[in-house]
């Protein structure tokens, strides 16, 4: 079962634009309850190991926990809902720290 902060990887395909694509790591952002209803969707950003100084994205350091071998940015400009069948697997998790700055991210960028 995923939990929140979980870093999967994904097969998005092509891109189109600025899309991003191809096979990547992303950080699973759904919240705790709904996760736990085991749902077919669920919400992620998407990571990058090209770090740019935008107030969007939010550096990672790789750890034991996340998995991550290199330093990475939560994309999230890039948020995102994924078919669960799209996550072969899990390597991680980015932990409560992490989350809540990408979580603050989220809700700066969607003015919530």
């Amino acid at each position: 079962m995923l939990t929140p902060g979980d870093v999967v990887e994904l097969d998005l395909g092509t891109p189109t634009g600025s899309e991003a694509g191809l096979r990547r790591p992303a950080v699973v952002v759904t919240a705790g309850r709904i996760l736990r209803g085991n749902p077919n969707v669920v919400q992620v950003v998407l990571l990058t190991r090209t770090i740019r100084e935008s107030g969007a994205e939010v550096a990672i350091e790789p750890d034991d926990a996340n998995g991550l071998t290199t330093r990475s940015a939560a994309q999230c400009q890039h948020v995102r809902s994924v078919a669960t069948i799209r996550i072969p697997e899990r390597t991680g998790n980015v932990g409560p720290v992490v989350l809540g700055e990408i979580r603050e991210t989220l809700a700066l960028l969607l003015d919530l």
